[in-house]
């Protein structure tokens, strides 16, 4: 629903998000109030000890303000309860209990103090029960105190007090748009969404050295994400309850049966059958380069019993001087970690950087004698730096003359990319790898930042190693434009396990997502409580999706295009405030936020089946040629995230590479 208004400001928090931790606090009051009042009908007339008559009048107005507190937490429950996410009316009574409730914490700062005194006071004397008693309350009090501030810090919105201007009218009387004090203020909600958004990523940031990239980068940033929360009016559990919900009912979806057409579409010949078997394999073969580019933290984080005392041999070991190394690298853990994961020797790296800040990622260059290659793995996303290339998703042009028409790209990766191209190619590093093997093929791969990386970089080498591989693992999905990905199918195979998020992670992808939430949201008719402690059960324990009764129920399908007034109410596209937050395009520049796509052909490896036991698991994947049609939404599943992990992929990859040597060797 609409933030919640309090105090002329609108808060980070809905009037139906009190359920659960007001559930909470009364269950933690209550026990507090039988425990004190147990205390003081046992010890009710032994108040005559040094310090006694102020423990009574503690005790006594101790129960009484528990009790008040109760009450107004029982009535905070109840009317919490009531109502639907879109549908606050039966909840409008809440305000005002909440400001009866804020009051309630004025004597509850008091009687705290006057606790705190009492316990410290060296000359009380009283029973050692009763004075044990009387220190847990006020430990009790002031615990609650800090958790409500730290509470009320987080659901402050630094905006909600420009926000709530632009809140409707009870009357309905819409405000002239076109008043020089209209645009002054809606100019000053835009530059202050802007900056709200820039400290936060500062702050997040503040451990890393920030130069003029850095603050470019953080406007970037803030302005992207100032356009994307602009036009809803939904708080954090409105969406935590629109993902669950998209959660059950995407499974829902996938548990029906599927129609012959949609199964002969997905059954490829066999000879594609004989080409996905090759690049399996080879991919496989090269997701060991793009693992080993993470380092120590990769290797440590696959092997946590072993990784340290294998590490731990090699890092007084002199690292001979055959290869070029740039960047950090403490005790030889980095180098280390990557040898004993590829298997290859001190000899077959030509370069190594460790070198690591925005729009500048680590990477090596190596000879790979197996498949006679010279391989460039690009690391993935590890640092706080990686990150804001990650977030610098505008777009910017790509010139290449072969491509008809010139396509947009990733801005951040982008640059990540030239920066490797520079090293490569003015540094002369390339040159000296094809010295020394003339013959081998030149193969660049990548996995996550490093895959998105990995194919631009293999764009701009195209013309001049014209048989260049790339194998990008999990890259972005807003990473090419329609051209280029249809340009990059010759040369790259990008592969995605599963239900991926950052493989389906564009703008207009996430402008979809906010859609959907925002209407399952409005037109789902049970509380939303119901909906969190279903998920939250249908999640850890399973069992069959929920069917959440909605207002969508008995629709016609042209009705179904029309949104609902529920869906109006959360959404603030016609808002002042939100709306003029959307700058107007010039007539000759692109979007902003285009359509972007994965690169090259698709290979999509879904899991099957598993079985896990208490000391492993065991996993059945298959795998076909796909489209980007099919990551052209976000998918909600707890293996959104896993199914992108770098170990993850690499175990599905070679679980499908064994199953096919297994498969010719019968």
């Amino acid at each position: 629903m609409p933030g919640l208004v309090l105090f002329g400001r609108r808060w980070a928090i809905g009037s139906d998000d009190f359920v659960l931790p007001g559930a909470f606090e009364l269950f933690v009051r209550l026990v507090w109030w039988i425990g004190i009042f147990v205390l003081y009908t046992v010890n009710k007339g032994q108040f005559n000890c040094p310090g006694g008559g102020l423990l009574h009048i503690y005790l006594l107005g101790l129960i009484i303000l528990l009790a008040s507190i109760i009450c107004v937490l029982c009535a905070l429950v109840y009317v919490s309860m009531q109502g639907t996410i879109s549908n606050p009316g039966p909840r409008k009574s809440l305000p005002k209990i909440l400001y009866t409730r804020l009051l309630l914490y004025f004597p509850e700062f008091i009687w705290a103090v006057v606790g705190a005194v009492w316990v410290s006071d060296n000359s009380v004397q009283c029973e050692k029960t009763v004075i044990n008693g009387v220190t847990g309350a006020v430990i009790a009090s002031w615990i609650i105190i800090i958790f409500t501030i730290i509470g009320v810090v987080i659901v402050f919105d630094p905006l909600g007090g420009k926000k709530t201007f632009y809140l409707p009218e009870p009357d309905g009387v819409s405000r002239d748009l076109e008043s020089s004090h209209s645009e002054q203020l809606l100019y000053s909600v835009k530059s202050s969404a802007t900056r709200v958004w820039e400290k936060r990523i500062r702050l997040l940031c503040c451990c890393i050295v920030q130069d003029d990239d850095h603050r470019v980068a953080f406007t970037s940033i803030a302005r992207l994400f100032r356009t994307y929360f602009s036009d809803t009016d939904l708080v954090p559990g409105d969406i935590a309850a629109g993902l669950i919900l998209l959660h059950q009912e995407q499974d829902k979806m996938e548990s029906c049966p599927k129609e012959p057409e949609e199964v002969l579409c997905h059954s490829p010949s066999s000879l594609v059958t004989d080409d996905l078997d090759v690049e399996l394999e080879n991919a496989a073969h090269y997701m060991l380069f793009a693992a080993a580019a993470y380092g120590w933290p990769y290797y440590v984080y696959t092997n946590p019993y072993t990784a340290l005392c294998k590490l731990s041999g090699d890092c007084c070991r002199n690292t001979p001087t055959d290869c070029e190394i740039t960047g950090s690298d403490r005790h030889n853990f980095h180098f280390g970690s990557i040898l004993k994961i590829t298997g290859l020797q001190y000899r077959d790296f030509i370069h190594i950087s460790f070198h690591n800040k925005i729009y500048e990622i680590p990477f090596f260059v190596a000879l790979d004698h197996k498949k006679e290659a010279i391989v460039v793995a690009v690391r993935g996303t590890l640092s706080f730096e990686d990150i804001l290339t990650d977030l610098s998703a505008d777009c910017e042009d790509l010139t290449l003359e072969e491509v008809l028409e010139n396509g947009f790209v990733h801005k951040g990766i982008t640059q990540a990319a030239s920066y490797i191209y520079g090293k490569l190619i003015n540094d002369g590093i390339l040159n000296q790898a094809f010295t020394i093997a003339p013959e081998y093929k030149l193969v660049i791969v990548g996995h996550s930042l490093g895959g998105g990386t990995a194919s631009i970089l293999a764009i701009m080498l195209r013309n001049s190693f014209p048989t260049l591989r790339c194998f990008a693992f999990s890259p972005p999905g807003g990473l090419l434009s329609k051209s280029l990905a249809d340009y990059t199918k010759n040369f790259i195979i990008s592969v995605i396990v599963g239900k991926d998020l950052v493989a389906r992670l564009s703008m207009p992808n996430m402008e979809d997502l906010k859609r959907r939430i925002v209407r399952i949201v409005a037109n789902c008719n049970r509380p939303k409580y119901q909906i969190l402690l279903r998920g939250c059960w249908y999640g850890v324990f399973g069992g069959d999706p929920d069917d959440f009764p909605t207002e969508l129920d008995g629709r016609n399908q042209d009705a179904l295009t029309q949104p609902l007034l529920a869906e109006e109410s959360l959404m603030v596209h016609r808002s002042p405030s939100y709306n003029a937050l959307e700058e107007e395009p010039h007539l000759n520049s692109p979007p902003q936020y285009p359509h972007l796509y994965l690169p090259g052909r698709i290979i999509h490896v879904v899991e099957e089946s598993s079985s896990k036991t208490l000391c492993s698991s065991d996993s059945k994947y298959t795998a076909r040629w796909s489209n980007e049609s099919v990551f052209s939404s976000i998918l909600i599943s707890p293996k959104m995230i896993t199914d992108h992990m770098p170990d993850v992929v690499l175990k599905a990859l070679n679980s499908l590479s064994q199953e096919h040597g297994s498969c010719l060797s019968c």
